[in-house]
C-alpha cells in the first residue's frame, strides 16, 4: 500500500514538471520594468543583449542574444531554469562562445545564484518572456517535392 502511494506521488511530481502539465512550475507574476532594472543591476548586459530592447552592452566574455524569433514558446519554467541553472541546456548557436570546452555555461561563473533574489528572478522572467516572437518552424526540404 505505502509503495503504491509513494510511486503515485513520484509520478505526480514528475508529471507536474512537464511543460504541457497544467500543474507546472509557476511563480507569482513579476514586474517587467523591475526585471529590466534587475537585468542591468546584475550586469546581465555584460554578456547578453535583448533583441528589440535598447540596453547598454557590456564587454563580458560572451555575447548571447535573448528574445527575438523562436520556433516554439520559451516556457516560464525554461526561462527560470536558464537563469538559475544556465548549464542545463545551452542552445547550439551559443555553445562556441557561451560555454567552456566541458560544455558548462560561462554564466555559471557569474555566481548569480549567490546574489539573485527570488523577486529579481520573478521580475527577470516577466521582462524576458514577452521578448520572444513565435514563428513557424521552417518547412523541411522534402516537403517541397510532394
Amino acid at each position: 500500500m505505502w509503495k503504491r502511494i509513494a510511486l503515485f506521488s513520484c509520478l505526480a511530481a514528475l508529471a507536474a514538471c512537464s511543460p504541457e502539465s497544467p500543474f507546472g512550475f509557476r511563480l507569482p507574476d513579476g514586474d517587467a520594468a523591475a526585471g529590466r532594472q534587475a537585468f542591468l543591476d546584475l550586469r546581465c548586459n555584460s554578456c547578453h543583449e535583448v533583441r528589440g530592447i535598447a540596453l547598454e552592452q557590456g564587454s563580458g566574455p560572451a555575447h548571447v542574444t535573448l528574445g527575438g524569433r523562436a520556433t516554439r514558446v520559451k516556457t516560464y519554467g525554461e526561462l527560470v531554469t536558464s537563469i538559475i541553472n544556465p548549464s542545463h541546456k545551452i542552445a547550439p548557436a551559443n555553445r562556441a562562445e557561451g560555454a567552456t570546452a566541458e560544455g558548462e555555461s560561462l554564466m555559471s561563473y557569474a555566481y548569480l545564484n549567490d546574489v539573485l533574489t527570488v523577486q529579481q528572478l520573478i521580475d527577470l522572467v516577466a521582462f524576458l518572456q514577452p521578448t520572444y516572437q513565435i514563428v513557424p518552424p521552417p518547412s523541411p526540404r522534402w516537403a517541397m517535392y510532394q
